[in-house]
């Protein structure tokens, strides 16, 4: 689940990035309404909730499950995970504030390297994560320990368990 997030972000990205040129092409229309609209819901709720399946379920029981050698790595990589997440909240906060004025039909300028700082950072974090962090949970994690990670996830989203 942790990894489709991560496809699902990247596509966001792609389409914050597919909105510059837009813009400058035709200025704000109803697609560029409509994507900013779209880009602000995802972000303001699917992304932080992402944040928080890593943050409240996911490295808590890797901490619980550290051994060894894993202890030190570990720690290091969520405090590195964490504080990258509030980086990305902080480029998105910038660029939800541009994309509301959007989404209101005004014409303002979306820069591509504000744009560039939230999509490159989160392509940098997600790579890191499918790279690092997931392996490590699927090593470290039992089963039962990742169905309960996985049934928070799903209770944060509001999906019901089948």
């Amino acid at each position: 689940m942790l990894s489709a997030c991560h496809g699902r972000i990247a596509a966001h990205c792609a389409s914050l990035r597919r909105l510059v040129p837009h813009l400058l092409a035709g200025g704000v229309d109803d697609d560029a309404r409509t994507a900013a609209t779209r880009l602000m819901r995802y972000f303001d709720k699917a992304a932080l909730d992402h944040h928080a399946d890593e943050e409240d379920d996911l490295f808590p029981a890797l901490i619980e499950s550290m051994a060894g050698s894993d202890a030190i790595c570990l720690r290091e990589m969520i405090a590195a995970l964490t504080a990258d997440h509030r980086a990305l909240e902080a480029c998105w906060q910038h660029l939800r504030g541009i994309l509301d004025r959007i989404a209101a039909g005004e014409g303002v300028a979306l820069v591509a390297d504000d744009v560039e700082a939230l999509a490159g950072r989160y392509e940098r974090h997600i790579e890191r994560e499918e790279r690092e962090l997931l392996p490590m949970a699927a090593r470290l994690l039992s089963d039962d320990e990742l169905a309960r990670v996985g049934r928070a996830m799903r209770q944060r989203r509001g999906i019901d368990e089948a």
